[in-house]
């Protein structure tokens, strides 16, 4: 019998780029190469990187270093790779470098270097494909690129313009990642709100009924198929107030992830970024009296360029007013190729520093404040891992990887998968701790 050619794959970054790697991976094992589990065994190492900000290029440098040192036969796709004389520069003898969502690049570099063994033509795949995730949770992405020019941000450059899949190849996606066992669907883009822009919303045509292509006709869709639907990434657009009575009305996990970026109008405009606190503090208000339960998930950068204690102060005050249930932060700092890096007033680092200790110690008494009301509801949650002290899940205000957790005192006997109804009986800062509703238990 003849031995497969063997291919490793590191994939970093972003869910965006997780996706990437899992079409690449599904590939792969489609035209019969196996996937190595180690760098010995791997006959050529595909490396999926990112490039967005200096750690995560510094990140990327080292895997590829790393893959160089422990195998020699490197292949490089990804953002990072949007750069290639960057990679090019650090690391000469790679084999390849090519740009982010580049299965087909890659499919043909691997093929140059590491051709299909002799009568090998395909080989059996899972039926949902390869993926990186577990079994119960899958990304579902719905579009490539970005048509905003944040001053600190590069992702155009090196991701292009915005361009989304049709609707019935992301239903079709989302459907068959069901009948396969998925039990939460996380959608994913650049911009999840833009969703066919590019494609001036045409109707398209799924199971036989028109559909436009359009964030609210994509949602209303996806919460017919009976599992989780979370949306990542959505800029405060006015049609986004459409999808909040789909979550009051259960099609949609009550849940949204919208990076604000900063409160301060001048500040806004600096970075380029639609939308203005004032208005968005009135619709998080109308958001919450139409669906109560709605979970809000932010990003903001302190330090931006220019940014005054004043300016810090108003996103502070912006902090206290809006309530936001889950916030990640981070200094600003420049990007090769981003136009912020031009602006003048750079503020120290110390200063930065500090305003981002502060800012998050305000988001802990925040959080901390909003998930002791919780104490005594019962809520559904989804397991994520189980072992002899319990198990440990999510809940609808908690995506993966990013987000709180759900500690289950008494769920030895629980399956990674369940869906199951829990009492919430402690909280801290960040998670919840909570026993089995025995007649509830899915």
């Amino acid at each position: 019998m003849i031995k497969p050619q063997s291919i490793g794959m590191i994939s970093l970054g972003c869910p965006k780029a997780t996706v990437d790697s899992e079409h690449i991976l599904t590939r792969l094992r489609a035209e019969g190469y196996a996937i190595a589990a180690n760098y010995q065994d791997a006959d050529v190492v595909v490396v999926n990187t990112c490039g967005f900000i200096d750690s995560a290029v510094e990140e990327s440098l080292d895997a590829i270093g790393e893959a160089l040192a422990e195998n020699g036969r490197v292949i490089v796709t990804g953002c990072l790779g949007a750069k290639g004389d960057v990679v090019k520069l650090a690391h000469p003898k790679v084999l390849a470098v090519t740009g982010p969502h580049a299965a087909e690049e890659v499919m043909r570099i691997v093929h140059q270097h590491v051709p299909q063994p002799p009568g090998v033509r395909t080989s059996p795949i899972p039926a949902q494909g390869i993926r990186l995730t577990p079994t119960h949770y899958a990304y579902l992405k719905i579009s490539e690129g970005c048509n905003h020019r944040c001053t600190f941000c590069i992702i155009p450059s090196l991701r292009g313009d915005l361009v989304s899949r049709t609707v019935n190849e992301v239903l079709d996606e989302a459907q068959h990642l069901v009948k396969v066992g998925v039990k939460e669907l996380l959608v994913i883009s650049q911009d999840t709100s833009a969703y066919g822009v590019d494609l001036k919303y045409r109707t398209g045509f799924w199971n036989g009924r028109p559909i436009r292509t359009r964030m609210t006709e994509l949602a209303v869709a996806l919460g017919e198929l009976g599992v989780w639907v979370r949306l990542h990434y959505v800029y405060p657009y006015p049609h986004v107030d459409e999808v909040i009575p789909l979550m009051a009305a259960g099609k949609l996990l009550p849940y949204l992830d919208i990076p604000f970026q900063h409160a301060n109008q001048r500040i806004l405009k600096l970075m380029k970024r639609p939308g203005s606190s004032i208005d968005v503090l009135d619709r998080i208000r109308k958001w919450r009296e139409i669906c109560p339960e709605l979970t809000l998930r932010s990003t903001f950068i302190v330090g931006f360029p220019g940014e005054t204690e004043a300016e810090f102060q108003e996103l502070l005050d912006f902090m206290l007013e809006a309530q936001l249930d889950r916030v990640g932060a981070f200094t600003y700092s420049p990007v090769e190729g981003a136009e912020a890096n031009q602006l003048p007033e750079p503020v120290a680092p110390e200063i930065q520093e500090q305003r981002l200790a502060r800012l998050m110690q305000l988001q802990e008494q925040i959080s901390e404040q909003r998930l002791k009301r919780k104490i005594g509801t019962t809520i559904m949650v989804l397991v994520d891992e189980v072992d002899e002290e319990g198990a440990i899940a999510r809940s609808s205000a908690d995506a993966p990887e990013i987000d709180g957790l759900v500690y289950i005192m008494d769920g030895q006997e629980l399956s990674v998968g369940d869906m199951v109804s829990v009492k919430i009986m402690h909280s801290d800062t960040h998670d919840l701790w909570a026993e089995i509703v025995p007649e509830m238990a899915a």
